[in-house]
């Protein structure tokens, strides 16, 4: 299978489909993971994408990292350039420019479980699960990958013992947005998107960007961050024909300006 096939990429109507698509579970591998990152890199930059979606084309979302390809201990440095990779599996989803829609179709598990807390907004399909099991083979990690998604004892447990949680309890906790049928999962998360692609580009280029530094900030130096861009946004071109189009009653027509 070559690497364009392990994840497939589709563009349409300003909308990237990202689509895991490594037989039988999506076990993350080194091609696998630097397929995505080739490929939230290029959303981060193409005009023609304004939002992005993450599903599997498999009935498992992501079983996590490939156990077949750890790194050889006995090579020096192997180990350092398999953690850097690894690190931006998830960073090139957290950093992208464009928000990012998880669907999760199946079990999402250990990195995929990261794959997954790296997206902006999350629905899960019934069968859906969720886990961190490193814990059951000797390891451990991922906290700091799930830490923003549950709070202290949750994240504890889920480190600790290795338990999965279904679709519905992360709907309860008020994780996910939504719990939908099989069917039902992909045109849920495909009609936000279209949603998002409508806005003005620039403002959610502005609106990723400022959910993402305003988690790392005291309130109110977030929100003196947060007015700068607002004071950015309210010169451009988009921005202005927002307002105008609001007063005229019609649909907004934006460039990216």
């Amino acid at each position: 299978m070559s690497e364009s096939d392990i994840i497939r990429f589709e563009v349409s109507d300003q909308i990237a489909l990202v689509t895991l698509n490594r037989p039988p579970v999506n076990a993350l591998d080194r091609a696998m993971r630097d397929r995505l990152i080739e490929i939230f890199d290029q959303i981060s930059e193409r005009e023609d994408i304004r939002v992005a979606v993450l599903t599997s084309s498999q009935k498992v979302f992501c079983a996590g990292a490939d156990l077949r390809a750890r790194p050889d201990l006995s090579k020096k440095g192997a180990f350092h350039d398999h953690n850097r990779v690894t690190r931006e599996t998830g960073n090139c989803i957290h950093e992208c420019a464009k928000p990012v829609i998880a669907a999760i179709n199946g079990a999402a598990l250990g990195a995929g479980f990261g794959l997954m807390a790296a997206c902006d907004i999350f629905f899960a399909s019934e069968e859906a699960s969720f886990g961190m099991p490193e814990i059951n083979v000797g390891l451990a990690g991922g906290a700091a990958m799930i830490n923003s998604l549950f709070g202290r004892s949750t994240t504890r447990r889920i480190m600790f013992t290795g338990m999965r949680l279904s679709a519905h309890d992360l709907y309860r906790m008020n994780v996910i947005e939504e719990v939908t049928t099989q069917e039902a999962l992909l045109p849920t998360a495909m009609k936000v998107a279209a949603d998002i692609a409508s806005k003005a580009p620039l403002g959610i280029r502005y609106a990723k960007r400022s959910c993402n530094m305003v988690e790392l900030m005291p309130q109110r130096d977030a929100y003196r961050f947060e007015q700068n861009f607002t004071m950015e946004l309210a010169a451009t071109e988009d921005a202005l024909e927002a307002r105008q189009a609001t007063l005229e009653k019609r649909k907004p027509v934006f460039k990216g300006r």
